[in-house]
């Protein structure tokens, strides 16, 4: 098994183990006892349904306020916070709080990968290019990938972060 992070009220919960690369591929492990890697374009999607539900803006400025927040390692402090930002969702409370936790997580994951110069740039530009450039989920998790760091680099700085 690998590094617990944030066990859930259902049960579930999410931790880091081996992956392809390095110690920091995000595991779901769901009440039944089912563990996977959340894909991006399925935690993205979720992300676009939720800003579709509670407004573009609100959805994005959580985002940021954990992503402002996300270093090389992870915080119970934020983690806690991430709590309280997804109580504001009624309802959607635990999908909330496990769709942020997923998002720390990986950008921490993108903090930590090897030789990285953007770290958790990445997944910000994505949130953003979805959001507000409305760019499709599927095209949003991958346009990057032929790009080099710097052309990166400046489409993030373009966007002001």
């Amino acid at each position: 098994m690998g590094r617990r992070v944030k066990e859930f009220a259902d049960g579930s919960f999410l931790e880091y183990d081996r992956g392809k690369i390095d110690n920091w591929c995000v595991y779901m492990t769901n009440p039944a006892g089912v563990r996977k890697p959340p894909l991006d374009r399925d935690y993205f999607s979720e992300f676009k349904a939720l800003a579709d539900k509670y407004g573009t803006d609100r959805v994005y400025r959580d985002f940021v306020a954990i992503y402002d927040v996300t270093k090389k390692d992870i915080d119970a402090a934020v983690l806690e916070a991430i709590t309280r930002i997804a109580a504001g969702y009624g309802t959607d409370a635990l999908f909330v709080d496990k769709l942020f936790t997923t998002f720390y997580m990986a950008m921490t994951a993108e903090e930590n990968y090897p030789y990285t110069r953007l770290g958790r740039k990445i997944k910000r530009l994505a949130a953003y290019e979805i959001l507000y450039a409305q760019r499709d989920v599927d095209d949003a998790v991958v346009f990057m990938k032929k790009m080099g760091w710097r052309e990166i680099a400046a489409l993030c700085q373009e966007r002001g972060f």
